[in-house]
């Protein structure tokens, strides 16, 4: 039996070199196979692609988040033209959505949860007959897998990557770092409604080796790395691991910086490993606010409250480290005074340099197996295949209108490099407009005097897992060639 040529493809990573080709990159030459990672955010399909198409003898695609689900689809569809017989998976996160029968039209596999040793058994079973398993996803049904086996990693394969200097950097000071991305743990200990994560890991996690980490860590120091991001759904989820893995990463490389994401109520309930985690290095949390209407956030089951936000922006601020808040502004329930409300709390809470305009526009997505399509589910129209979602339009029309403005807004911003205190005036002046009224800039204590915030620490990359993909990352993968 002789290895099998696997390409493995990213198409978006939330501007990170993609952690999830290079771990399966690795596990897969282990057992003897060969290789080789595609990384579609910073390569040009044109270039690298069909060649490396016309090269392998089996396809995956990585799909750890919706937004990759998007263009990965878009993307199997141009191998499908060029090389119909050739086997294809998706695995990770987003792999159940091979239920959808257009997604699942495109693939023979479909991996989800802790992927590695199912994705290396099906390639070795290709090895040994030389054919797909099975046909391809007519419907979904068995071919579609959940692993939540407890794995043992190696640190990834990050030499078959684009360099991190054509990554997200940290900008922090008027200078700006280059960003490795790692992660200590999958999965997660909660169940928020909206969440994908629960979907596939249904409250449970699985943790990845201490010693596996450090080592991927300093893989990546040694690529020039000056600051970490922990992209754990949850880095607090196993507290005690955490800390272990922040120790030792501190111990070896004191000179890192980091950041992670934790819940709100982590920040509350673990209050006393601020002090240590700013200590060793660590610059912001990304922390999921959502909104501010409780009743909202209670049908989300996100565990807090706004006020219990509002005391984890002032806990994390008196130990030096910034919150980067992310926002659910848009969902069946919200009000225009709801979007006001988060508008209003950003500029209280001295956040504007914090929040990247998009975060202002995102729409809840309820996908095939989302929690809220049970009992109390919002109501819901049709499922758009093409959008992955089940369609829904707000009681109020005017809330809709000002999703799309919004939306509008942080897309122009985002291509501009407008600064985000002058686009929060623009998204201020919006939402005051979409409810009849004037927006009172001199009502915000921070706006954008002489750039007011701007050297506070944030990553580059200005986009969000679950915002709808953009026109410019659309545009390369229609203009893939057969």
């Amino acid at each position: 039996m002789g290895g099998v040529r696997v390409l493995l493809v990213s198409t978006y990573e939330l501007g990170h070199q993609p952690l999830h080709v290079a771990s399966p990159a690795a596990a897969l030459a282990r057992a003897g196979h060969e290789p080789r990672c595609l990384d579609l955010s910073v390569q040009r399909w044109d270039e690298l692609g069909p060649e490396a198409v016309d090269w392998a003898e089996a396809v995956a695609f990585s799909v750890p988040m919706h937004t990759a689900m998007r263009l990965a689809a878009a993307a199997a569809r141009a191998v499908r033209r060029r090389r119909p017989e050739l086997p294809l998976c998706f695995y990770g996160l987003y792999a159940p959505m091979a239920d959808d029968p257009s997604v699942a039209s495109l693939a023979d596999r479909a991996i989800a949860g802790e992927y590695e040793p199912a994705l290396v058994d099906w390639i070795t079973q290709l090895a040994g007959d030389g054919g797909p398993i099975g046909a391809p996803l007519a419907n979904g049904g068995d071919k579609v897998s959940l692993e939540l086996g407890r794995g043992r990693f190696s640190p990834p394969a990050r030499d078959l990557l684009p360099p991190l200097d054509q990554y997200a950097r940290l900008a922090v000071g008027g200078e700006e770092r280059t960003v490795g991305y790692v992660e200590a743990s999958h999965g997660c200990a909660h169940r928020c409604r909206h969440c994908p994560v629960p979907v596939v890991y249904d409250g449970r996690t699985r943790l990845v080796g201490e010693d596996v980490v450090v080592a991927d860590v300093a893989r990546l120091v040694a690529g020039g790395a000056r600051h970490i991001t922990f992209g754990d759904p949850d880095f607090l989820n196993g507290p005690h691991h955490s800390l272990r893995v922040v120790r030792a990463v501190h111990e070896r490389f004191p000179q890192l910086t980091f950041d992670c994401t934790t819940k709100v109520e982590h920040v509350l309930a673990h209050r006393g490993v601020w002090r240590e985690m700013a200590a060793a290095g660590c610059l912001f949390v990304v922390s999921a606010f959502e909104c501010l209407n409780d009743d909202i956030l209670a049908r989300l089951d996100k565990g807090h409250t706004a006020v219990q936000a509002a005391e984890a922006v002032q806990i994390l601020r008196a130990h030096g480290i910034e919150t980067r808040p992310s926002w659910l502004p848009f969902t069946p329930w919200t009000s225009l005074q709801d979007v006001a409300d988060i508008v209003d709390f950003v500029a209280r809470h001295d956040l504007v340099p914090n929040v990247d305009p998009v975060q202002y526009s995102i729409r809840l997505l309820v996908p095939l197996g989302s929690l809220l399509l049970g009992d109390d589910q919002p109501s819901l129209g049709p499922y758009d295949p093409e959008l992955l979602s089940y369609a829904w339009l707000s009681p109020d029309a005017r809330v809709d209108a000002l999703q799309a403005r919004l939306a509008s807004i942080a897309e122009e911003a985002a291509a501009t490099g407008e600064t985000a205190g002058t686009t929060y005036l623009r998204i201020r002046r919006a939402t005051a407009e979409a409810m009849g009224a004037a927006a009172d800039d001199d009502a915000a204590p921070v706006l954008v005097a002489a750039g007011a915030g701007e050297g506070r620490p944030r990553l580059t990359e200005p986009w969000f897992c679950c915002a709808e993909p953009t026109a410019g990352q659309f545009g390369p993968l229609g203009q893939m060639p057969d």
